[in-house]
């Protein structure tokens, strides 16, 4: 009787407590950016045209990019960096990773502004570096939530094996030099999906 009476108030426990919702990357409402300096003091702003990515109901995070839809606003240097940097024959995308509390979306009303810090990691031509990252969400409306870096997040391209690349592209551009490291921004509309019929 007394496991019977513990099962009816752990059943009615768990139904009372509603699901965390999973989100889903809104492409139009989202933007990420890495400025690559060049010539000691030229720097310029390059963005990717294709991004994706979701929040589960865990709290898990995964944004992927696109690499072959790099876009920094002139054509052949578009090839150059697919065809040198990224290799993109072999390296199509870029997958950050990141463990958030899903609770803190969740919890947020409308307006609502919070502060995330979240430990990741970024695979990027083959390798995999761990990242920390330092975020600022906004809950636009009752199914957005806005996600931006407060802080940028450095990648440096040697520790991702891409040094030979940089060097390739200085040579054939005639610089005196590229900087390995960039800094890269983000700003990210996330849309709560709907729950499944039957759940």
């Amino acid at each position: 009787m007394r496991n019977s009476m513990f099962a009816l108030i752990l059943s009615g426990i768990l139904t009372a407590t509603p699901a965390l919702a999973d989100w889903t990357l809104d492409p139009a409402r989202s933007h990420l950016a890495f400025v690559s300096i060049k010539a000691n003091d030229v720097a310029e702003v390059n963005t990717f045209g294709k991004i994706q990515g979701t929040i589960d109901g865990d709290g898990q995070a995964v944004v992927t990019l696109m690499l072959d839809t790099v876009d920094t606003l002139i054509p052949i240097r578009n090839e150059r960096m697919r065809e040198f940097l990224f290799e993109t024959t072999n390296y199509r995308e870029a997958v950050l990773n990141a463990k958030i509390d899903p609770k803190i979306i969740t919890d947020m009303a409308i307006g609502d502004i919070a502060q995330i810090n979240a430990e990741g990691s970024l695979s990027l031509h083959g390798q995999e570096q761990p990242m920390t990252l330092a975020m600022q969400a906004a809950k636009v409306d009752a199914k957005t939530v806005m996600v931006a870096s407060i802080k940028p997040l450095i990648v440096d391209a040697a520790k991702f094996g891409m040094s030979d690349g940089v060097e390739k592209l200085r040579e054939i551009a005639g610089l005196a030099s590229i900087s390995k490291a960039v800094p890269v921004n983000f700003v990210i509309s996330f849309v709560e999906v709907p729950a499944a019929a039957g759940q």
